[in-house]
């Protein structure tokens, strides 16, 4: 398959048709702001959980300094994701597959448009489960403050979630584009999931946030975590923290790389809002459901601009 092949080849990269998006899917790059951007947040100031709690409810993104995790280790581990993408095409081969229940995999994203066309995203991602571990947890940050930002117990997020978490990793490659207006890295989306935390390629900007109805650049910052909330913290916040549209935009002179880890519920877990988020002022705007028929619905749903939380949202 043609996809899976572009991160080492001999000859020079071209934007065959199966990459090249319709007119009103293209990224229309000139109107990407530049006048604004996600928060950057200091975990050392002392209104770093305000902060935060501001940011997961008017962006669902934001960046943080200063968490404590060794510029060495995330050194190390964009390093092996690049050696990776770098390997022969034969070899990163024998990971491709387009089984979803694969515990490690190489496969690429696509979008259907009207015309029953599958547009193949200008990427590769390989991902595999992680798990956390006594030698290395202490060094992650303990709390974002995101229960705390909505006055609920510290580790309320963490209970609702259940007690084995879905962890995975997942790195991103994207290749230099001959012409980065006629497609996409990973097209727009929310994550599934309950919150990501991702780092990218210094010096090459390519993940892109909407807010207000416009397309904002995500800079990079040295030894920044780039956090951005899934679908299931919106659901459990009943809707006060939000799960928004991203997507990675290409660039024709350097190739980029992000690492993104995935923290989710345990497929069993009962996923509604927090009943302490619930009065006569705030009524309920999603029902109940269990994680795994949530992820039954998204995986319907590939290939497309996925909608699965407004599934369970509930009238008004």
């Amino acid at each position: 398959m043609r996809s899976f092949q572009l991160a080492n080849e001999s000859s020079p990269l071209s934007l065959t048709p199966d990459f090249i998006l319709p007119e009103d899917k293209r990224p229309q790059l000139s109107e990407v702001s530049t006048l604004t951007s996600i928060p950057i947040i200091d975990l050392n100031d002392s209104m770093a959980i305000q902060n935060i709690s501001q940011a997961c409810e008017e962006y669902g993104f934001f960046q943080i300094v200063n968490h404590g995790v060794p510029e060495e280790v995330c050194n190390k581990m964009m390093a092996a994701a690049s050696d990776f993408f770098e390997l022969a095409p034969e070899r990163r081969a024998q990971f491709f597959t387009r089984d979803h229940k694969k515990e490690v995999k190489l496969y690429s994203f696509y979008l259907k448009v009207e015309d029953g066309r599958k547009i193949n995203m200008w990427s590769e991602s390989f991902s595999h489960h992680w798990h956390s571990v006594d030698h290395f947890i202490h060094l992650l940050p303990e709390n974002f403050g995101l229960s705390t930002g909505l006055d609920l117990e510290e580790d309320c997020f963490q209970k609702m979630l259940g007690d084995k978490p879905t962890l995975k990793a997942q790195a991103n490659f994207y290749p230099p584009c001959p012409d980065p207006e006629l497609t996409l890295g990973l097209a727009v989306h929310t994550d599934l999931n309950a919150l990501t935390v991702r780092l990218q390629s210094e010096g090459v900007t390519g993940l892109q946030v909407i807010k207000d109805g416009k397309w904002v650049s995500v800079p990079t910052v040295p030894n920044a975590f780039i956090i951005n909330l899934g679908d299931q913290i919106q659901v459990l916040s009943n809707g006060r923290y939000r799960s928004v549209h991203h997507r990675a935009v290409t660039n024709k002179l350097h190739s980029r790389v992000s690492m993104a880890m995935f923290y989710g519920p345990n497929i069993d877990a009962v996923i509604g809002p927090i009943q302490d988020l619930i009065d006569e002022e705030h009524p309920p705007k999603y029902k109940n459901y269990r994680y795994g028929d949530f992820l039954q619905e998204f995986f319907k749903q590939e290939g497309t601009r996925r909608m699965v939380k407004e599934l369970f949202e509930l009238p008004n």
